[in-house]
């Protein structure tokens, strides 16, 4: 089976350091799904104003070369403990396919576009599918969650000066924030003097991260 693309994602983040590692968990960082010429059809989204959330299929692209393995290590176990890939929601893929649930924010059918809430894709990534998500059938309260019941993101505290504020809007910076909370570095570095940045609407922002607090220091 071939598949191409559908449609391609915009966000802020240019790379994937600093992309969110599921969906959802910055949930105002904005995107958007812009479909491909071929399928640039207005009233491919008639009734899609019905939903609140979407699942997106999509490519991790930037794997595609990159060796895969029977077992992977999960950054939440800290990036040194190995499971196996099918417990996981690891990038390194046979397939290099990838599930996301993301809330409709706002439904464009003159591009057309679909603009989400709380996607975990970096820019330019190929998306495969869209479907609605159905809470009926998608939704299990009470199902169990493998090693992240009892495994939880421990969020830095982060620290802008008043000086690099301007760089950004306010939404722009609650986003920001809240995903360099998560983190965004691999979790066995742990060097307090390097200097790590993540790409976000054309600048980088540069940081260092000291115990448990995350230090911005220059937008470049």
């Amino acid at each position: 089976m071939t598949i191409e693309p559908i449609a391609y994602f915009h966000s802020p983040f240019t790379s994937k350091f600093g992309v969110p590692r599921q969906s959802g968990i910055v949930s105002d960082l904005k995107g958007s799904v812009v479909f491909v010429p071929q399928y640039s059809k207005p009233e491919a989204l008639r009734g899609l104003d019905n939903y609140d959330y979407l699942w997106l299929i999509w490519g991790f692209s930037e794997n595609e070369q990159a060796p895969k393995h029977a077992t992977v290590r999960p950054p939440l176990l800290g990036g040194n403990e190995r499971v196996g890939v099918w417990a996981t929601r690891s990038s390194f893929r046979p397939n290099n396919l990838a599930l996301s649930s993301v809330r409709i924010h706002e439904i464009h059918p003159d591009v057309p576009s679909i603009e989400v809430l709380g996607a975990d894709l970096m820019d330019g990534t190929p998306i495969y599918d869209v479907k609605p998500y159905l809470p009926y059938v998608d939704s299990h309260l009470d199902a169990r969650g493998g090693f992240t019941d009892n495994h939880q993101w421990q969020r830095l505290q982060v620290e802008v000066p008043p000086h690099l504020r301007s760089f950004f809007s306010e939404e722009q910076w609650s986003v920001i924030i809240e995903a360099l909370s998560l983190d965004p570095r691999p979790h066995y570095h742990t060097d307090s003097t390097r200097q790590y940045g993540m790409p976000f609407a054309g600048r980088d922002i540069l940081f260092v991260v000291s115990d448990q607090t995350l230090s911005v220091i220059a937008i470049r």
